[in-house]
């Protein structure tokens, strides 16, 4: 389980689609920028490539993460000075989803490595180990990027922060690796919402694909958001399970991540008023 709590944590999910530009390098499928028919002929060429002879043809496959790119990167940061009062931030990449500059990968991927790079905050993400962390690393190696301070690498785990090593570091947090392996491994959804917290609602991973089709960038911006908000209350049980916040500190942060959503909410994003409907069923429903 979780053996410490950084002064900066950054508990985040990242949403992907299949790469036009590997299907054009790889298949010779047509060049395709943004949404578009030529899009979704690559994206088919690629779910082509990876199905099995008896997969049905409509099947979309799970994709090696080098050959997807990344849309948007959302995350709730918490900063908290020794024997301070936490403080909590909603980050989300792109900043503008309706500026298609701003929403480039490689724009995404730079701001993302900068920020982590000069803070080095302990990411915190389910899944992350296997798929979130490996597809920032290997699109930021197709898209040309410096490692921005995030490549950074101590000689030994304990003398650093090392985003390369989540089974010896703890700066690089698996949440599902705390929860189970192989069959007993429970669902970012199932973990949370078995536990008050609000998991999907409405969208999955596997609708991101034709939402980006039907440019709904914004629509796949505020589903990053819910699983941010349910990434960072599921660890938040889990340090308290694990003896890193007593019962008072985590019902604090949960009031700390209700205060943000409120905030988030008054700014503009009423998407977020059914992330709290849902919580307050949830908790109703489980009597915590």
């Amino acid at each position: 389980m979780l053996k410490k709590i950084a002064e900066s944590v950054f508990s985040f999910d990242i949403e992907w689609i299949p790469d036009p530009q590997s299907a054009e390098i790889l298949h010779q499928s047509p060049k395709a920028n943004g949404p578009s028919d030529e899009a979704k002929v690559s994206f088919e060429a690629l779910w082509a490539s990876a199905r099995k002879a008896d997969d049905p043809e409509d099947f979309q496959p799970y994709l090696k993460t080098i050959l997807c790119r990344i849309v948007s990167i959302s995350g709730i940061l918490r900063d908290c000075p020794r024997g301070g009062e936490p403080v909590l931030k909603l980050v989300s990449l792109p900043t503008d989803p309706t500026n298609s500059e701003k929403s480039a990968e490689k724009v995404i991927l730079t701001s993302f490595l900068k920020s982590v790079g000069r803070r080095k905050p302990q990411l915190v993400g389910y899944n992350s180990s296997q798929a979130d962390v490996p597809i920032i690393i290997q699109r930021s190696i197709v898209n040309g990027l410096p490692g921005f301070g995030f490549s950074d690498r101590p000689g030994k785990p304990w003398e650093g922060v090392d985003y390369f090593d989540a089974r010896n570091s703890d700066y690089n947090i698996d949440l599902a690796d705390g929860l189970g392996q192989f069959r007993d491994r429970p669902s970012l959804h199932q973990a949370a919402t078995l536990s008050g917290i609000p998991g999907k609602i409405d969208v999955s991973g596997d609708s991101v694909a034709q939402m980006w089709l039907d440019d709904q960038l914004p629509e796949i911006l505020a589903y990053n958001e819910f699983d941010a908000f349910t990434t960072h209350l599921l660890w938040a049980r889990m340090a308290h399970f694990s003896g890193l916040l007593s019962s008072s500190g985590y019902e604090r942060e949960q009031d700390l991540v209700r205060e943000l959503l409120e905030s988030e909410i008054a700014n503009g994003k009423d998407h977020l008023v059914r992330f709290v409907n849902d919580w307050d069923r949830l908790l109703s429903i489980t009597g915590q």
